[in-house]
């Protein structure tokens, strides 16, 4: 392994145009410390002689939540007014969300119109006094946010967290600034509201029988045969209510219906489109069993709603509609009668008709619904709010069709995916969204018109709560990515490493208050670079501008930089640390199988999905094998329904022996092994002959190797072709869906 240099020229490049690009991030005055940076900060160049803040409170400020916020911080005094240096002044020229604080050499003056922007104002100076530290600067912050909403979602049906975890994971929604909490009470696996007319949702939905041990791809199932459950009364969830409020934060209940409702089918059976026994879901996923669109289901979910829109007095109310089959609905004379009488279309039809049923009598209310973003199949329900998850799609078509939207897209907030490629990692569902990825969103597409932004409201992190079991868990998925969405959401001014600056001390003030937050800003993100007929070159991006130890199967070979590259010149494992003031990254393991085709070059006829692009083309042999329980990162290529083909180009006319394929297998997750791979080989790159084919392919385990062999044939192309699986059948996991294809290193020997 040899250490290459870049040339001076280059090296004066780089750091030219890195000082030019990060120049706000490096100039230490505007880095105040506050998480989601502030939209307007005007330094006057002098330091206060602030060393205490002695703030005055009026009577309307008496909110439980600034006792909170001054707790434990050393130099905060809530004092009379005639003693205070921190003044509160009414304007109402700002708007609902925005405050300005302004630091001069004696005193802090904080003007805002409202007890929302006298809160974020008090959070950005208790911030700014916490981790800039002292003396605090003459400054003027002139702050308001660029998303109205910007919310954090919890699941409780799949894992239920007690009252007291919920107000924790409320206190950190404060400190950052957002505004609403999605609460995820009813799904499949469990009901966790009461409802008083309806006692059995409480007595038998709100408990599943046992739940799936490991992951879903796992086989055989496994379960710990433990019973499992449990719900909110109406008082508490009143006082959870009380408590949001108290931070400026609305609630919005979730009932998921017509799908995901198997817990309330448990309870109530004629709720259902069959006269059978139901069962809450003891396992994740979608399943067939949907509530039956008739005047008994009706009248029960008119009952629930009033009693919800009781509990919650604010404006939203969220009805889901993802993910309902319509299985049960086709094979029932009542739906497809219906279907006739309403001359609707189809069953998408009945969906919509039933959402917007629903929809009608909650709108009569004065209140607005949201619903996923499957609730566009069949048509929009008038003045339905779509929460697009499925990507971006739903969300423009939404926008297109002027209706607001609420983008929470799975390609960059759903946070119980995985979010480093460290082995450590707990399990998760799968996918990868890393927080830089987190950082760097915009909730707007750039398809829409100026005319049609305006109905982007803003965004949110979902956390599905399948894979956690514990509130230790939540806190170690959400809050170090919420951090970075919180600014994504606030900030015009954004630089990633300004913040990973803020974050570090804003993780130290987490732990020590007992948090699990993640931590990986200094793992080690690797590039690998190829040319035909040269080495391996492995070089990285380097976090923080820390050093990097590495070693070779356990020999230690020094250190390195961020303008250095590594030659690999021959298998074996090589490990990689970042360090910097005694903090470390996760260690790196890369096991290079150098082979035949990781000097050659690679073109696709048909591109990846961007959200699981790896490292580009070049990943499919790099000689690296991408982890084999997550199909995320920076190896794995994915396809959603469509097919992966290309062809190798060797430097010259080489001999063919194998060719071997790496595909994921996650049908939880809807990713299909290929029903079919071609190989083919040509001198030309013109004229091909096929090789070798095969549409046995089979495995128990989650990946497939799939190895086949060429027999000593020469060639300089080799042309692959993997056909996608197609539409999920019936029965299965987003059944009517296009299925994914998941593809890894392609060894040729």
């Amino acid at each position: 392994m040899k250490i290459k240099k870049f040339p001076i020229s280059i090296v004066l490049f780089i750091v030219f145009w890195t000082t030019q690009t990060h120049l706000y991030a490096l100039t230490p005055d505007k880095n105040l410390g506050i998480i989601p940076q502030p939209n307007h900060i005007r330094m006057k160049g002098k330091t206060s002689d602030i060393s205490t803040l002695k703030i005055h409170l009026d009577k309307n400020m008496n909110s439980p939540f600034y006792t909170d916020l001054f707790k434990g911080v050393e130099g905060i005094t809530v004092v009379e007014k005639k003693y205070a240096n921190v003044l509160l002044k009414s304007d109402d020229l700002l708007g609902q969300e925005a405050y300005s604080i302004d630091v001069t050499q004696h005193q802090v003056i904080i003007s805002a119109s409202s007890g929302k922007g006298f809160q974020y104002a008090l959070t950005s100076l208790v911030q700014m006094y916490r981790f800039h530290g002292l003396p605090l600067p003459q400054v003027l912050i002139q702050d308001n946010p660029v998303f109205g909403y910007r919310g954090m979602h919890l699941d409780v049906a799949r894992h239920f967290f007690t009252a007291d975890e919920v107000k924790k994971y409320l206190d950190y929604m404060a400190m950052y600034k957002f505004n609403r909490f999605h609460w995820h009470l009813t799904d499949d696996q469990g009901w966790r509201v009461e409802i008083k007319k309806y006692p059995k949702l409480q007595e038998i939905a709100a408990y599943r029988d046992e739940t799936l041990i490991g992951h879903y791809n796992d086989q055989p199932h496994k379960y710990d045969g433990k019973r499992y459950g449990g719900y909110y009364t109406q008082e508490t969830i009143r006082e959870i209510v009380r408590y949001a409020a108290d931070r400026n934060i609305e609630i919005i209940p979730e009932l998921d219906i017509p799908g995901h409702s198997m817990a309330a089918l448990s309870a109530y059976p004629e709720l259902g489109c069959e006269n059978k026994v139901y069962k809450a879901a003891t396992s994740w996923g979608v399943f067939e069993d949907v509530l039956c669109p008739n005047e008994v289901t009706f009248k029960f979910l008119e009952d629930v709603m009033d009693e919800i829109m009781a509990l919650f007095p604010g404006k939203y109310i969220h009805i889901g509609g993802d993910e309902c089959p319509k299985e049960a609905w086709k094979k029932s004379d009542f739906c497809q009668q219906l279907i006739k009488d309403k001359n609707l279309k189809n069953e998408e039809g009945l969906q919509s008709y039933f959402v917007t049923r629903i929809a009608g009598y909650i709108q009569s209310k004065g209140r607005e619904i949201i619903g996923w973003d499957e609730i566009l199949e069949g048509g929009l329900a008038p003045g339905a709010i779509v929460m697009s998850w499925r990507g971006v799609e739903g969300g423009i078509e939404a926008a297109k069709q002027h209706h607001y939207v609420i983008m929470t897209p799975n390609s960059h907030c759903y946070f119980d995916y995985y979010q480093s490629e460290s082995p450590g990692e707990p399990i998760s569902i799968g996918g990868f969204i890393p927080m830089e990825k987190v950082y760097d969103w915009n909730p707007v597409p750039s398809e829409l018109t100026p005319e049609q932004r305006k109905y982007i409201l803003g965004g949110q992190s979902n956390l599905w709560t399948e894979y956690i079991h514990t509130f230790d868990h939540v806190e170690y998925m959400t809050f170090a990515r919420d951090m970075a969405l919180s600014e994504a959401l606030w900030s015009k001014d954004k630089d990633y490493r300004r913040f990973l600056n803020k974050f570090e001390k804003h993780y130290t003030y987490w732990v020590n208050k007992g948090a699990h937050v993640a931590f990986h800003i200094y793992d080690l993100k690797h590039h690998v670079k190829s040319e035909i007929g040269k080495p391996v070159q492995l070089y990285f991006d380097v976090p923080q501008q820390a050093t990097i130890y590495y070693n070779y199967e356990d020999d230690n070979l020094g250190t390195m930089n961020g303008l250095d590259t590594i030659t690999i010149d021959k298998s074996g494992k090589y490990t990689f640390i970042a360090s910097k003031n005694n903090q470390r990254g996760h260690p790196l393991e890369l096991n290079f199988n150098l082979h035949k085709a990781t000097t050659a070059r690679i073109y696709l006829e048909t591109l990846p999905s961007d959200r699981y692009a790896g490292r580009g083309p070049q990943s499919l042999i790099n000689g690296l094998k991408g982890p084999d329980s997550k199909y995320g990162g920076s190896e794995w290529l994915g396809y959603s329904g469509t097919d992966c083909s290309g062809f190798i180009e060797f430097s010259e006319e080489t001999q063919l022996n194998t060719v071997s394929f790496r595909f994921f297998k996650g049908e939880g997750q809807w990713i299909y092994l290929p029903k079919a791979i071609e190989v083919s080989v040509s001198d030309d790159g013109i004229h091909y002959s096929s090789v070798v084919s095969t549409t046995e392919i089979h495995t128990d385990t989650k990946v497939a190797n799939i190895s086949l062999p060429l027999k000593g044939i020469k060639g300089k192309y080799l042309k692959f072709e993997a056909k996608n699986y197609g539409t999920i059948p019936t029965g299965r996991q987003g059944a009517g869906y296009k299925s994914w294809l998941f593809i890894d290193e392609i060894v040729v020997d």
